[in-house]
């Protein structure tokens, strides 16, 4: 029988924990685990389970609930880097208001470990206590400092990244080839959401291949360096197509929508900036993915040849390149970051040259 759950996969755990937390629920949950890994699918199915008490997603609450437009679903994204103390005040004030359908009301909010401690501290009592008949689901990446207090009121839940396997099937089942839905596996990081955007990027492998080979390119020079920074910048702006490409489409059909009811605003501002945070997450995440790369080939080198001549230059290069992802969440400057972290790496072909000399004079 078909259920609200079916739209999580690869989560069967966290979907069983749910399922029996949702039939007695308390006030507050926590899903854990990275975009695309199946939470906001759950988030959406355990709103609509509260509201319902159905898991019949053919019901009209149900229905409405799992697509976001249920008006006693409230979800909240972040405008800007954090959730800031404004939005939490509106978050208690919708919380403090009569559902408009249901005996219930359900409000998810996304990224609270990107709240500002203010934003924390104004939302902690309402959370804790909120008014009968709200709940809360809350949905992070991790559990960070900021969070803390807040998670241990919640029931929390993990979902880990899913697997390769699982990812290139749910692909295929829609369409799309084994290699590309293998390569886009691969590259998603765990993400079901990023794979579906790799799976429509033709240039994925192209990618791949030259963060891999930047460490072989690397030669000393300023000239090198900069061209290197100057192709990975083009190469981001290239993958974030696909994305731009879907927020053109979505763009339309709101017109669309307007254009039919006869109204000339409609959210569109909001739409346009939350694309704009889209298109930084996923260039970031792209950028993060190459220095992975970068990094795996030093690890390599490390594992597989005994006789490097400096092995701690490889290990501060992996340190370096792991910073330099870790900073990338704090919207450095792309350029100026590549540039630094590119002509600290050491050269493997350069290293493999000193070795041959330096055992040609023993």
């Amino acid at each position: 029988m078909a259920s609200v759950w079916d739209s999580v996969v690869g989560q069967d755990r966290a979907v069983d924990q749910l399922r029996h937390a949702v039939i007695n629920p308390v006030h507050a949950f926590l899903l854990v685990g990275v975009e695309g890994c199946g939470s906001e699918e759950a988030a959406r199915a355990c709103a609509s389970f509260l509201l319902s008490g159905d898991e019949n997603p053919a019901d009209r609450v149900n229905e409405m609930a799992m697509r976001g437009a249920h008006p006693d679903v409230h979800e909240f994204r972040r405008a800007g880097a954090s959730i800031l103390t404004d939005e939490a005040e509106e978050i208690v004030r919708i919380a403090s208001t009569t559902p408009s359908e249901a005996s219930r009301k359900v409000i998810i909010m996304h990224e609270v470990n990107l709240m500002s401690p203010g934003a924390a501290a104004k939302l902690l009592k309402t959370v804790e206590e909120p008014p009968p008949g709200v709940f809360f689901i809350l949905l992070a990446d991790q559990i960070g400092d900021s969070l803390v207090t807040i998670a241990s009121r919640c029931v929390t839940v993990h979902f880990g990244l899913l697997e390769d396997d699982t990812i290139a099937s749910v692909l295929m089942q829609s369409g799309i080839s084994e290699i590309t839905a293998r390569t886009a596996a691969r590259s998603s990081h765990g993400s079901l959401s990023r794979a579906r955007l790799l799976a429509s990027d033709a240039q994925l492998v192209q990618r791949r291949k030259f963060f891999a080979n930047i460490p072989k390119r690397i030669d000393g020079t300023g000239a090198t360096v900069a061209a290197i920074v100057e192709q990975i910048l083009a190469l981001l702006d290239d993958a974030v197509e696909p994305m731009q490409r879907s927020h053109e489409s979505e763009i339309d059909n709101l017109e669309k929508t307007l254009a039919v009811m006869g109204v000339k605003r409609g959210g569109k501002k909001i739409l346009e900036d939350r694309h704009k945070r889209e298109i930084r997450r996923y260039r970031t995440d792209e950028l993060r993915a190459g220095l992975t790369e970068v990094a795996s080939v030093y690890r390599n080198e490390l594992a597989l040849n005994g006789h490097i001549h400096r092995p701690e230059a490889y290990v501060t290069a992996v340190n370096r390149l792991h910073e330099g992802m870790r900073r990338l969440s704090l919207n450095v400057n792309e350029a100026i970051m590549l540039r630094d972290l590119i002509w600290s790496l050491p050269s493997p072909q350069a290293d493999a040259a000193l070795q041959f000399v330096l055992e040609n004079k023993e």
